[in-house]
């Protein structure tokens, strides 16, 4: 376990933490004026490994060579030129800080941390983190990673849990969620909507299936993961060659064929590590799915077709209605899959070059 400290005076800043694997919905925004809840776990960090946030440069303004250097392989927006290292933080874990009100810059309904660090130091005033509060945007608090320390306060740190004992005893991240708008003047405006995480999840896959493909058609097994991917897969990839299959592979599923082409495979949430099987398929590609969104995926639990009576039997987890889904098909998170596609370094192939460019318009038919 560790705290983080103020760098100007060392008090201390944080309650303790155990570091996890960054979120890959940490930097999304989603939607327009809604409400989204606590990114970080309490009692947890994540680190980001690239700059981010203020200040941004225009792709304009960055030499190739320099943004090959970062790991960019195609152009974007713009890029930080803030100090690697920020550290994530539930807001409810923050110790010994107050905000800086001329620093209060926020889009619509909270903060967003346009302005540079928002929250100071209480004991010296150096200015140490960013609280993220605004509307579509995930509430959290970001370290500044040249004003904090990082202190262990606990030599036996809890081991991560392996792949078994995760499969055994965590959450699956469920597909549907209320989504709530804040600031409705007609009252509490909510509706069922795909999952924020699941929507990121899906940017980031896709991104990993589209290399994956090598520019041939690619199937997905049905159900769900056909809802998340089939329809953007076959609207990106041309029709016609013979398609790689992708088949959902993991700790506690039957270990995948010798001849599987694509592998959607969970990453651990504590360490960030890819699973691979212990006789890896040599050419299959493992496509990366949060934990909770693949644990659903490999063993969700069915719905009751109509209400039990009687004792619940064994296994039951319900007998209400099953949650109302959303009323439109799924859209993959736009920028989750640039941001992936273009740290990728097969995306310097033509046809993926020309799958970045034309995103608008995929956005404009429901895909994204």
């Amino acid at each position: 376990m560790f705290v983080f400290v103020c760098a100007g005076c060392g008090a201390r800043l944080t309650a303790p933490l155990f570091q996890v694997a960054l979120p890959v919905h940490a930097h999304q925004k989603y939607g327009n004026g809604l409400q989204l809840p606590v990114l970080m776990e309490s009692g947890t960090y994540a680190v980001e490994p690239e700059p981010w946030g203020p200040p941004w440069r225009r792709w304009e303004e960055i030499d190739p060579d320099e943004a090959a250097a970062r790991g960019i392989h195609a152009p974007v927006f713009a890029l930080s030129d803030a100090e690697p290292g920020a550290v994530v933080i539930a807001p409810g874990d923050t110790r010994g800080t107050v905000l800086i009100p001329e620093k209060g810059g926020g889009y619509c309904c909270g903060l967003d941390g346009a302005d540079g660090p928002n929250m100071a130091c209480e004991a010296c005033g150096l200015p140490v983190a960013s609280r993220i509060d605004d509307c579509s945007l995930w509430q959290a608090v970001w370290l500044a990673p040249n004003a904090v320390r990082r202190r262990r306060v606990d030599a036996v740190g809890a081991a991560p849990l392996s792949w078994a004992e995760l499969t055994a005893e965590a959450k699956g991240t469920p597909p549907f969620e209320p989504i709530t708008r804040w600031g409705s003047p007609s009252g509490p405006n909510q509706w069922w909507s795909w999952s924020p995480q699941w929507e990121a999840a899906a940017g980031r896959a896709l991104a990993h299936l589209l290399v994956a493909s090598e520019g041939r058609p690619v199937t997905v097994p049905g159900g769900l993961i056909t809802e998340m991917f089939q329809r953007a897969l076959d609207a990106l990839l041309p029709a016609g060659p013979p398609a790689r299959g992708a088949v959902l592979a993991g700790p506690g599923l039957p270990a995948p064929e010798r001849d599987a082409d694509i592998l959607l495979v969970p990453v651990h949430p504590r360490t960030g590590e890819t699973w691979a099987p212990v006789d890896p398929v040599a050419s299959a590609y493992p496509v990366p799915l949060p934990f909770g969104v693949w644990l659903w995926l490999a063993f969700s639990q069915p719905h009751l077709p109509v209400p039990a009576s009687g004792v619940m039997p064994d296994g039951v987890l319900r007998d209400d209605p099953p949650a109302p889904r959303p009323r439109y098909l799924f859209r993959v998170d736009r920028e989750v899959f640039q941001h992936t596609l273009v740290r990728l370094s097969a995306v310097r192939s033509p046809w993926l070059r020309d799958i970045l460019a034309n995103v608008t318009q995929f956005m404009y038919v429901g895909l994204f």
